[in-house]
């Protein structure tokens, strides 16, 4: 009996939350073959180490390698730091500044910290792609290059962009489709996965195999997640990222505050749960059967388990519920020390705060400006009162608040 799964069960599982696979064909045959000669399929994701903080936008990808792991295949985990030299030109309008060797080495142990939240580290192969590049000769880079023409690899957006701007393009730039490419030759790639915004680069890929005598891997894309907004793609100067690192209560409100259409892209995307029982959950939503907030706190426990643990998801789920169902104060909270100097209302001779500053030192607003706003919308309360003026008078120090901002509570501490 085959140690793998069959094969329609295993393509369900792969399919859910994937952008596009090229082809599905050919993916079905290589699994009809894994399963035959038990003989697990190569799946490769490279990561150039320029980004180690990850939030749950990125996990899309790490989370599709876990589900090949989960049906027994052997997932590569590339950290390009050949690639990093040259840096990737995706989606750039300049060219990018390359990082230094020590940046590399930095970002891909915080990299390989993050990952292993998801991925098994027992069963993931990490590799390098120095490992081969670093034995390159000026020869062989002449004979990789030879592979592609320029029309080819001006036919990507981001270059003929540039070209059609005369915005400059270097010559090292050109080169880094075909090294992405290379990295499925070298390691014999079966499948190779990717965001959506890198198709041309795992194109290349399959044509370089085809190219060197190998079959061409198949390749799967995923979406660009949405963030808490619903709307614009999950990003962190967006400010609508939830970081995989945040403390499991920031993450936990976080989750609580997406819209009920957005939660089922997220129980779709941002877990391991099957279509069949997305769908069934779903149905007993509409029907009544199961209530939608009930439904987002199970997703928020889901995903905080996952990167911290069931006891932390226990625990968020709890002081969410004191915080917004029962209006307690939650235990734990984050506590923030600030100078009165720094929120003070400049003519009050003492004796006042200006929220909106201690919003924004406190990290409750994006800015002093964002702060006035949350005043005006009346977002903001201290303690269990809401607060639809600027001045919050004070008598002592250290002054002791409660501050609230929509489904944000932490503990703010002003010295004298």
């Amino acid at each position: 009996m085959s140690q793998f799964k069959p094969v329609d069960e295993q393509l369900s599982y792969l399919k859910k939350g994937s952008a596009e696979i090229i082809r599905e064909s050919e993916l079905r045959d290589k699994l009809e073959q894994s399963r035959k000669t038990g003989k697990p399929l190569i799946v490769k994701a490279g990561f150039d180490p320029t980004a180690p903080d990850l939030h749950l936008g990125h996990t899309v990808l790490i989370r599709k390698l876990k589900h090949f792991q989960d049906l027994g295949h052997t997932v590569v985990f590339l950290i390009g730091d050949f690639t990093g030299l040259i840096g990737d030109p995706t989606g750039r309008s300049a060219t990018r500044k390359p990082l230094t060797r020590e940046e590399i080495d930095q970002n891909a142990e915080t990299y390989k910290a993050q990952v292993f939240k998801i991925l098994d580290p027992q069963k993931t192969v990490i590799d390098f792609n120095s490992r081969w590049f670093s034995k390159f000769s000026a020869e062989d880079f002449i004979r990789l290059a030879a592979k592609y023409t320029v029309s080819q690899i001006l036919e990507r957006d981001d270059f003929h962009k540039r070209f059609h701007d005369e915005k400059p393009i270097a010559i090292h730039e050109l080169l880094y489709p075909l090294a992405q490419g290379y990295d499925s030759v070298a390691l014999q790639a079966d499948v190779e996965l990717g965001g959506t915004d890198q198709k041309f680069n795992l194109l290349v890929g399959r044509e370089l195999q085809r190219t060197y005598g190998q079959p061409s891997q198949v390749v799967l894309t995923t979406p660009i997640i949405e963030g808490l907004d619903g709307v614009q793609k999950m990003s962190k100067s967006l400010g609508n990222a939830i970081g995989i690192a945040e403390a499991p209560q920031e993450m936990y409100g976080k989750l609580m505050s997406i819209s009920d259409q957005l939660m089922w892209r997220y129980y779709e995307f941002l877990t391991d749960m099957s279509l069949t029982d997305i769908e069934a959950l779903k149905h007993r939503c509409a029907t009544g059967e199961a209530h939608p907030m009930k439904v987002k706190q199970d997703l928020a426990k889901r995903i905080v388990t996952d990167f911290h643990s069931a006891q932390a998801a226990e625990q968020a789920a709890e002081n969410w519920a004191k915080q917004f169902q029962k209006d307690e104060t939650p235990e734990d909270l984050e506590t923030v020390e600030i100078q009165f100097a720094d929120v003070a209302a400049s003519s009050t001779n003492g004796t006042s705060v200006k929220l909106e500053k201690l919003l924004h030192r406190s990290g409750l607003a994006d800015s002093v400006s964002d702060g006035l706003r949350k005043i005006k919308q009346k977002a903001v309360r201290i303690g269990n009162e809401v607060k639809a003026d600027s001045a919050l008078m004070v008598e002592h120090f250290p002054v002791d608040l409660t501050v609230r901002v929509g489904r944000k509570i932490k503990r703010v501490l002003i010295h004298k």
